[in-house]
């Protein structure tokens, strides 16, 4: 017991140290912004000022339903209009598999792009990070995993996201999947931020409401995250509370009333100010378990994070009941005058409260507890080298809370059994 104990001391310790010279080196870090473009038709704007750039030819880095929907229309048509040649690469599935990053670096290459436009969900955006990357250094995906691998910077890169959840049009990060290894795969570059993004709300008032759910809750949970670690700043701060509190006043109206383009443009800045706020202050437990549980189980990232967002809060609460009753504040729960203790606990209630409003399930049906040893220790093991949690999980811990999570299956005994004669006739109505 001593020596566990003294392990896990040394361990707590030296992590510690380890994230507070990366927080430092973070925040003076210098993270590009790109030039945004807001609101109704943003896309088309895009494309008309892409074409004062004079590239010889671009590779736009799509999905299958969008090129189906029409969706780059306005920006392809701005783009002809403007005499730039492109070519549309739209095989990229959920959580961009390496195979379909390599498709799309031959084609740039083929095709002689000298830019890219990624156009869709987080999906497409870090496919299409990766894909400049490794095109400009003739390096494959496995190969740039890690932070700063590539000794080039990729070609200009423009964004149009479709869903309001990623942030990646101003993210540094790009996660990828490893499909044989059955992993998720990071890939971090300063360079890789985009040039300029169009945040153009029309595109997403088609977005079906259980997309509009997850993509909203994986804003919230970059948003939360970024302000309870160790490396949040003043400016990270800021932009976290803003995402927080727009995301709580929008998301709701957004699922309801797909059509609003108030609600849904209020949304996709959220995701964006949420997405500036983790670049730079990171995520933590939430973001560890629900990237293995996308790569064991394919269970959508957004998904992944609410279903699991509740639970991470709740361990963590005695480390950071003052944030939370902050948060409880910023979205208009209780009164300063209220004790901390108290303001924490509504806001955890009001995670709670959104999930169930959006239809998010309490439970993940996929998992299988047999797995749950190995999610919890590669959870620990990528949250603990990489993120600035403001408390360590054991291995003990993190399976714990990945338990709560699991579908609890229905004993025999509590299955009504039919009941017969006069008695079942008057149950139906009879």
């Amino acid at each position: 017991m001593a020596v566990n104990i003294l392990t896990g001391v040394a361990r707590s310790v030296g992590l510690s140290t380890v994230m507070r010279v990366a927080g430092v080196v973070t925040r003076l870090l210098p993270i590009p912004t790109p030039t945004m473009m807001v609101g109704p038709g943003a896309s088309g704007r895009l494309g008309q000022i892409i074409n004062d750039f004079g590239h010889r030819k671009i590779l736009i880095v799509t999905d299958a339903t969008i090129s189906r929907l029409g969706l780059m229309q306005p920006m392809t048509e701005a783009l002809t209009a403007g005499g730039t040649e492109f070519v549309v690469f739209d095989a990229i599935s959920a959580d961009a598999p390496i195979d379909e990053i390599e498709k799309g670096v031959e084609i740039f290459k083929a095709e002689g792009c000298d830019a890219i436009i990624a156009f869709g969900g987080g999906s497409a955006m870090d496919a299409a990070k990766v894909i400049g990357l490794s095109a400009a250094n003739n390096k494959r995906a496995q190969q740039l995993v890690g932070y700063f691998k590539g000794l080039h910077a990729p070609p200009a890169i423009y964004a149009v996201p479709t869903t309001a959840g990623t942030g990646s049009e101003v993210t540094v990060a790009a996660v990828v999947s490893d499909k044989l290894a059955k992993r998720k795969l990071v890939i971090a570059d300063t360079r890789i931020v985009p040039t300029m993004a169009a945040l153009d709300p029309s595109l997403m008032t088609g977005l079906p409401k259980d997309i509009t759910a997850a993509t909203g809750m994986d804003a919230l949970t970059h948003a939360i995250e970024a302000f309870i670690g160790h490396w949040s700043s003043a400016f990270t701060d800021r932009m976290a509370l803003t995402a927080v509190s727009m995301i709580y006043q929008n998301l709701p109206v957004a699922h309801a009333t797909g059509k609003d383009l108030v609600a849904r443009e209020k949304m996709a800045l959220a995701a964006n100010y949420a997405g500036q706020a983790f670049t730079r202050a990171n995520v933590g437990y939430v973001h560890a378990i629900a990237h293995q549980l996308g790569a064991l189980y394919h269970t959508p990232h957004g998904l992944a994070n609410a279903i699991m967002l509740p639970h991470v809060l709740r361990f963590l609460s005695p480390a950071i009941t003052a944030k939370l009753a902050v948060l409880a504040l910023r979205v208009g729960l209780g009164k300063k005058s209220e004790p901390e203790a108290e303001l924490a606990q509504k806001f955890l209630d009001s995670i709670d409260a959104m999930n169930a409003r959006l239809g998010i399930p309490t439970h993940l049906e996929a998992l299988r507890a047999k797995d749950i040893p190995a999610l919890a220790h590669a959870a620990c093991r990528e949250a603990d080298l990489n993120y600035p949690v403001p408390s360590y999980m054991s291995q003990q811990d993190c399976e714990q809370v990945i338990r709560r999570v699991l579908k609890k299956k229905v004993s025999p005994k509590t299955i009504a059994k039919p009941v017969a004669g006069k008695a079942a006739a008057k149950r139906r109505g009879a």
